[in-house]
């Protein structure tokens, strides 16, 4: 039997109009999660944050440090037994300092290694967040449960090519789960970071205040946003002028 021109201009039709639906979908997800996170306007006005909290490591708490210059510059920085530690992230280069592990100086991270860390240079920590201005694309996959809470399910397909996964409570539209998956060393990498206790700063931004990333907890204590800061620190100590 010949199919004739309608049926398949109008099965064209349906898939075009569900493409196109299925964006509009992601778009309004995006910008709810967005409004629920402080708004685009407040979080534009963010150029650096400076937090502290404490890194959980097998039971015992440990202080954690990180600095952001919006775009330029990114330092997580955490002491154990004494021996502090950093990785140090900039648009162009990265470095680790790990004496914990035996490094005796900051080793340079391979250039792809410093490529997928470049979301870390985002204040927001939230790649939905001015997310077409970043360069990243959104897609809505549904819905989904975590842990027994039903959220929409988005997948980020970042400007470096990183891909991740976000999961966005139905009720709040926080993203209390992300999935990321990078390539390190060749081989590609899976990793989960639940997020949880939403607050709200006086900046009227918004935060999670406990980040649980591949079983390693941060709770953060203080978040201070626009304090000035020094780009030396985003070098390895021993080259600092």
């Amino acid at each position: 039997m010949k199919m004739t021109k309608f049926p398949l201009i109008a099965a064209l039709y349906l898939i075009a109009h569900s493409m196109g639906a299925a964006a509009q979908t992601a778009d309004e997800l995006v910008k709810k999660h967005v409004d629920a996170m402080g708004g685009l306007d407040n979080w534009k006005k963010v150029n650096t944050t400076l937090i502290t909290g404490n890194l959980n490591l097998g039971g015992k708490e440990f202080p954690v440090s990180i600095t952001t210059l919006n775009k330029k510059g990114y330092r997580l920085e955490f002491t154990i037994n004494g021996m502090s530690n950093y990785t140090i992230v900039t648009p162009d280069n990265g470095w680790m300092y790990m004496p914990i592990q035996g490094q005796t100086k900051a080793e340079a991270m391979p250039a792809e290694e410093v490529k997928q860390e470049q979301d870390n240079l985002d204040v927001a920590m939230d790649a939905l967040i001015d997310y077409k201005a970043k360069g990243n694309k959104v897609t809505y996959l549904g819905k989904d449960e975590v842990e027994g809470t039903e959220c929409y399910k988005l997948k980020v397909t970042h400007s470096t090519g990183k891909e991740e996964t976000d999961f966005l409570d139905v009720g709040t539209y926080y993203c209390i789960r992300t999935v990321e998956k990078t390539t390190a060393n060749g081989k590609e990498e899976e990793s989960i970071s639940n997020l949880s206790n939403f607050q709200k700063l006086p900046e009227g931004v918004v935060f999670p205040m406990s980040i649980e990333s591949d079983g390693a907890p941060i709770t953060l204590k203080t978040i201070e946003i626009n304090k000035p800061v020094d780009e030396s620190i985003f070098k390895p100590n021993e080259v600092k002028k």
